[in-house]
């Protein structure tokens, strides 16, 4: 048997399983030690990547095409899209909604260990004859006879428990509302009766000389506008406070005017008797020019 392993196993095959098979352990002990969803699923990615890897080095090309395409790039991208749009923060709640659900799970998970290592230990392999006769015909035909021919009971039965675990997985997570929807109009009653902001938010920037989202809005006197702000941003500390910047320097502009009006005396507006002497005598004088002009 000695033998047997040496030359069924050669020194690149021994390297590459010893490296990808510490990053598939690694990845699968991240996923389920992590904190945090999004990085259990990057490490779950990881962990079929690398079993994607080992089907292609065994010569299962159309096992490990699907690993790749189907599991890890829909499947678990799939489940990263919902993990962005639903979210996962520390506010959720970590109570068990089924009493002993983890020791049976970790029963079960023990039971599912020694079964395995049971069939493990049972197999016996008398001769290693490869993937040559499995491929003879090609691998998607191979793998399509097995299927629906040895193995066609196993395959349905799986498929019936996957269709399940996603209908289960949509009754646990809808919510049936339990009360009416309150109407616009009821929302602005309570609103009045607490007292809370009756009107719209007031924007970011109004009164400032910028409308960014972190800049908040002044309010007349000169004030911040909390309100106009996202509480996030708040929260963060990433808002930035413009209330002692000049937001208009008055006397600076009417300095530049009066400097402008002085270089152009022309251009300064004239009193009102002024203007309408000047207006009268620009008046005659285009009445003499129009009638002097020729037809």
């Amino acid at each position: 048997m000695s033998n047997l392993a040496v030359t069924a196993t050669s020194t690149g095959e021994a390297v590459q399983f010893w490296i990808l098979a510490t990053v598939a352990v690694g990845g699968a002990l991240s996923t389920v030690l992590m904190k945090k969803a999004v990085h259990s699923a990057l490490s779950l990615a990881a962990t079929m990547i690398v079993l994607a890897v080992f089907y292609l080095a065994q010569g299962a090309y159309f096992l490990g095409i699907v690993q790749i395409v189907v599991y890890t790039g829909a499947i678990m991208m799939l489940f990263l899209f919902v993990l962005m749009l639903v979210g996962v923060t520390a506010a959720d709640s970590l109570k068990e909604t089924l009493k002993g659900q983890r020791w049976l799970a970790a029963l079960c998970g023990l039971g599912f260990g020694v079964l395995l290592m049971a069939g493990i230990a049972n197999a016996s392999i008398g001769s290693f004859t490869g993937l040559g006769a499995a491929n003879k015909h090609g691998n998607v035909e191979g793998l399509a006879t097995l299927i629906f021919s040895k193995y066609v009971w196993a395959f349905e039965v799986t498929g019936a428990l996957l269709i399940t675990a996603a209908v289960g997985a949509m009754v646990l997570t809808h919510r049936e509302r339990t009360e009416r929807r309150a109407s616009q109009r009821e929302q602005a009653e309570a609103r009045v009766r607490e007292g809370k902001q009756v009107t719209p938010l007031p924007a970011p920037g109004v009164y400032a000389r910028h409308n960014a989202v972190d800049i908040p809005g002044l309010l007349p006197d000169g004030s911040v506008a909390e309100l106009s702000v996202n509480p996030t941003l708040r929260a963060r500390g990433q808002m930035r406070d413009v209330s002692k910047e000049p937001t208009l320097r008055v006397a600076e502009l009417e300095a530049r005017a009066e400097e402008w009006l002085d270089r152009a005396p022309s251009r300064r507006p004239a009193a009102s008797g002024e203007a309408d002497a000047g207006s009268a005598e620009q008046s005659d004088a285009d009445r003499h020019e129009t009638e002097g002009a020729p037809r």
